[in-house]
C-alpha cells in the first residue's frame, strides 16, 4: 500500500508535465495581457477551473463510464478558435476603449471566479485538454481510491506551480519585452491556432459528420462575431488620425 501511495506522486507529476507542457506558453502570454480589468487572479482561477472540469470529464473512467469518443472532443478547438477570433476582430475596439476609464473590477478571488475573464481563461484550458482526457483516463481507471486522491492532489498542486512559473517567465525582461511589445498582436493567432491542432490532433476533421458540424458551427460564430463586432465609424477613424 506504502509503495503503490510512493508510486502515485510521481506518476501524477510526470502525466501533469506530459499533458501540460503547452500550457506554460499559453499562460504567459496570459500574463502578459495583465491590465486593470484582466488580472492575475483571473489566469490563476480560470487555470483552476478550466483544469477542475478536465478532471471532472475523466473521472468518469475511475468507475468504469463511458466517454465520448475523441473525434467529439476535439471539437472543443472550436472555443480558441472563437475566442481568437473575437479578440483579432475587436482589436480595433478595444483599443479605442483603452483611451476610456476603466470600470471598477471585481474585489477579492471568490468574485473572480465569477468573471467573463475567468471563463474565458478556462475555456482555453479546458479546451486544449485533448491530451489529458487521452492519458487521465487510463490513469484514473487502473488507480485505486488511494492512489487517486494522491494523484489529484498533485494535479491541482501543479496547477498552482505552473502559473507561478509562468508568470515568473514573463517577469525576465527579455521574454517580458517581447510579450509586451507583440503579445496583443500575437494571442488570437495563437488561440486559433492551438484550437486547429485540437482539431487535427483528435482526428475531428476525418470524419465528414463532425467536419460539417465544424464548419457549421464556425459559420454560425463568425456570422454571430461580425454581428457584433464594433466597426469604427468614419468620424471616429477621423479623430483616432488627428
Amino acid at each position: 500500500m506504502i509503495n503503490e501511495l510512493l508510486k502515485a506522486f510521481p506518476t501524477g507529476v510526470a502525466a501533469f508535465t506530459a499533458t501540460n507542457l503547452d500550457d506554460i506558453v499559453i499562460l504567459m502570454l496570459f500574463f502578459s495581457q495583465v491590465n486593470a480589468l484582466f488580472r492575475r487572479r483571473h489566469i490563476v482561477a480560470g487555470q483552476y477551473l478550466g483544469f477542475g472540469a478536465l478532471v471532472l470529464a475523466t473521472l468518469p473512467s475511475f468507475f468504469g463510464g463511458a466517454l465520448f469518443p475523441r473525434p467529439w472532443i476535439g471539437l472543443l478547438g472550436l472555443v480558441p478558435i472563437a475566442i481568437g477570433a473575437a479578440r483579432l476582430l475587436n482589436s480595433n475596439s478595444e483599443e479605442s476603449d483603452d483611451e476610456q476609464p476603466n470600470e471598477p473590477s471585481e474585489n477579492g478571488w471568490f468574485a473572480s471566479f465569477f468573471s467573463p475573464q475567468t471563463y474565458s481563461v478556462a475555456a482555453v484550458t479546458f479546451a486544449n485538454g485533448g491530451d489529458n482526457v487521452g492519458i487521465y483516463v487510463p490513469l484514473f481507471a487502473s488507480a485505486t481510491w488511494e492512489s487517486l486522491l494522491v494523484i489529484l492532489a498533485t494535479f491541482f498542486s501543479m496547477v498552482g506551480v505552473w502559473c507561478y512559473a509562468a508568470y515568473q517567465l514573463t517577469r525576465v525582461s527579455a521574454i517580458a519585452d517581447s510579450l509586451t511589445r507583440y503579445g496583443n498582436q500575437l494571442v488570437p493567432f495563437v488561440l486559433v491556432g492551438l484550437g486547429v491542432l485540437i482539431l487535427i490532433d483528435s482526428h475531428t476533421l476525418e470524419d465528414r459528420g463532425l467536419t460539417v458540424i465544424a464548419l457549421v458551427l464556425s459559420s454560425m460564430g463568425l456570422i454571430h462575431l461580425m454581428r457584433t463586432v464594433r466597426v469604427p465609424t468614419f468620424s471616429e477613424t477621423e479623430h483616432n488620425e488627428i
